[in-house]
């Protein structure tokens, strides 16, 4: 199995909303909480289904248009795990916040992962929206000497030539090799005429293997102390 970074994970029980959670690949973290279903503003109501608002904040400052494009990344990764249609005409609301200074612009993928997970956990916490599955999502980068690096670090990102976020729901019941689906991915060539389609397919494997780890972590954050998985 190849992994990541150390995986931390924790509820921090946030008052006014119906879920939350911290969720961090070594000191790369986002806190994620969910509101929901709540009433909605009658120019946002939706007749047949809830509407599904996302908003992230930064470290410091006011969001940008940074923050509106992570938000739209999030939306578009998580959506899919959602029943929206089993509460019309309400809002689910996913404030997530980002815990870590903004990486370098040429990696911000590790990040958006650990943003897409605070989010998952936020939700299973909660416990008020049907869910399909569970969304998990880990960074791969390609380096210059061709090998493929899971969620790589600040040091390790100035070396990655293609690279980006891998997003997958998992259904739990008959095993995770045949119920992971690719639900997002944004891999990207970082310098021009290097992309090959050949390098993201071998990284989504890399990613669907991983994100077995990240998976079972979330999964044993939920059980009793006593209970927690051997990962």
């Amino acid at each position: 199995m190849v992994s990541s970074r150390p995986i931390q994970i924790s509820y921090d029980g946030l008052a006014r909303v119906d879920g939350s959670a911290r969720f961090a690949f070594g000191d790369t973290a986002a806190l994620a909480s969910v509101s929901g279903p709540i009433e909605v503003r009658l120019a946002a109501e939706l007749a047949s289904q809830a509407t599904f608002d996302v908003s992230v904040r930064p470290l410091s400052n006011v969001p940008s248009t940074e923050s509106k494009s992570q938000a739209a990344t999030i939306r578009s990764a998580i959506a899919p795990s959602l029943i929206l249609t089993k509460n019309p005409r309400t809002l689910i609301q996913l404030v997530i916040q980002t815990l870590s200074p903004s990486p370098t612009p040429r990696w911000t993928d590790g990040l958006v992962a650990a943003m897409i997970n605070a989010s998952s956990l936020a939700l299973l916490n909660a416990g008020s929206i049907p869910m399909r599955g569970v969304v998990c999502a880990i960074a791969v980068g390609k380096t210059r000497h061709g090998d493929l690096v899971v969620d790589p670090d600040e040091r390790t990102a100035i070396e990655i030539v293609q690279g980006g976020c891998f997003a997958f729901m998992v259904a739990d019941g008959a095993g995770l090799e045949s119920n992971s689906t690719t639900v997002w991915t944004n891999w990207k060539s970082q310098e021009l005429g290097t992309f090959d389609e050949n390098d993201l397919i071998s990284a989504r494997e890399v990613a669907r293997e991983s994100i077995k780890e990240v998976y079972a972590t979330m999964k044993s954050s939920f059980l009793p102390k006593d209970d927690k998985m051997d990962i």
